[in-house]
């Protein structure tokens, strides 16, 4: 994750911008009044907003935590794929 300035973002922001897509990097632009902006890819922000959908339901949520532990203690059966 880097840092910058709204003056250098402005000044630099195509270098900006290839840096966070060559390394699927986070960039925070601070602004003068003290906010800051966060400039991320869009598979970045589609990845983060399907996660937070998956686990916005506390079911769901357990229902994943609970099939992520089987997986990883090997309790997985193999199908076949169906063709359609």
């Amino acid at each position: 994750m880097n840092v910058t300035t709204i003056s250098k973002f402005r000044k630099n922001s195509k270098s900006y911008f290839d840096q966070v897509i060559e390394n699927q990097d986070t960039l925070l632009i601070t602004r003068n009044d003290g906010q800051t902006l966060v400039l991320i890819t869009l598979e970045d922000f589609n990845s983060k907003a399907e996660t937070d959908y998956l686990n916005s339901s506390k079911a769901n949520k357990e229902h994943l935590e609970r099939s992520i532990a089987h997986a990883k203690a090997g309790k997985v059966k193999r199908h076949k794929l169906i063709e359609a």
